[in-house]
């Protein structure tokens, strides 16, 4: 690519290199616009979903821990090898706010590990819906520490997508057990990291936040796995404590493609979302994060032979008819 009068780095005789191409792209993301953070957010939530799939799979043979510990390596690579690609060196790994990145990898640590415990005993659509709870808390957040003001139209389009959650869930069908409340505690610690990441957006980068996630991912699944990861704890017969309490097994051949696939999901998608609520209102970015449920239904369908009713998809309609009401009045908004 031939550029003039392009100061930056990655430029050679006035071309564009490799590294300087990836230079470009980040400097274009940091002044993204409402539209460039909702396609984060979009595709954040259909890559989580190959996460999920991936780890419901795993979950009858392989102790949750050291799932965790192995994705987070990946994930790891993937952060730093971004980081160095886009931005030509390691600057980003310096922070003056290590204790709020411990904070949060500790709340998001117990999001994940209480999600993947109810993520093993439901269903895939039934979890991830039950999950989606979590753009109701993130609003209500929003507004108490975050001072974000949130309209008529964007409240309707959280209640429509919280009422298309409940129709799929179904609580006075007996849906609402112990699991589907432990994906619920998942989905408030989840708002609450998010808020967190509102708040650090001043002074951390994309970046920053992806690698002290994944490195504390890394060092608390470790730790989990030398305190518990010999089974001897694993006298329960109930499905989501055996999958935290089993011991560690070597991976089968044919099971090492769900552990790739799962690392690198997480460590696209966690930078993807991590950008998404820093250029957006969170507000604004939940409701996008939908996107997943038609993709659990379609893994669900795919890999265990499992089909929503039409009560279900009947919810996730409305669940996705939310997300669009938001684009298209965002829409309307930045052109008034």
């Amino acid at each position: 690519m031939r550029l003039t009068g392009w100061p930056a780095a990655g430029v050679k005789g006035g071309h564009l290199t490799g590294p300087g191409v990836a230079r470009l792209i980040l400097r274009t993301i940091a002044a993204s616009s409402t539209l460039t953070g909702i396609c984060f957010a979009l595709a954040a939530g259909m890559i989580y979903s190959l996460n999920d799939m991936s780890i419901k799979f795993l979950s009858s043979g392989y102790p949750l821990h050291q799932i965790v510990a192995t994705r987070s390596v990946i994930a790891l690579v993937i952060v730093l090898l971004s980081m160095r690609l886009i931005t030509g060196g390691w600057h980003h790994l310096r922070t003056s706010r290590f204790r709020f990145h411990a904070l949060r990898v500790g709340v998001v640590f117990i999001s994940n590990i209480t999600y993947f415990l109810g993520l093993a005993a439901l269903p895939l659509a039934d979890a991830v819906a039950t999950a989606y709870i979590g753009p109701v808390f993130i609003t209500l957040l929003s507004i108490f520490f975050l001072g974000e003001k949130v309209g008529p139209h964007r409240w309707a389009a959280v209640v429509a997508g919280l009422i298309g959650t409940l129709v799929m869930v179904r609580p006075g069908a007996g849906t609402l057990q112990v699991a589907a409340l432990l994906v619920v505690f998942s989905a408030f610690t989840y708002a609450v990291s998010q808020m967190m990441v509102r708040q650090m957006r001043g002074t951390e980068s994309t970046f920053t936040m992806g690698f002290y996630m994944q490195a504390g991912f890394l060092l608390s699944s470790l730790t989990t796995g030398a305190l518990i990861g010999h089974g001897q704890f694993n006298v329960f017969e109930d499905g989501s404590l055996t999958f935290l309490f089993r011991p560690w097994v070597w991976p089968t051949p044919s099971d090492l493609p769900f552990f790739i696939v799962m690392g690198l999901a997480i460590g696209a998608a966690s930078l993807m979302m991590a950008q998404a609520y820093r250029t957006l209102e969170a507000a604004v970015a939940a409701p996008f994060e939908y996107i997943a449920i038609p993709m659990a239904v379609f893994w669900g369908l795919t890999v265990f032979g499992t089909l929503p009713d039409l009560t279900s998809f009947a919810g996730m309609a409305l669940i996705i008819g939310s997300g669009l009401y938001t684009i298209w009045r965002e829409t309307v908004k930045k052109k008034s």
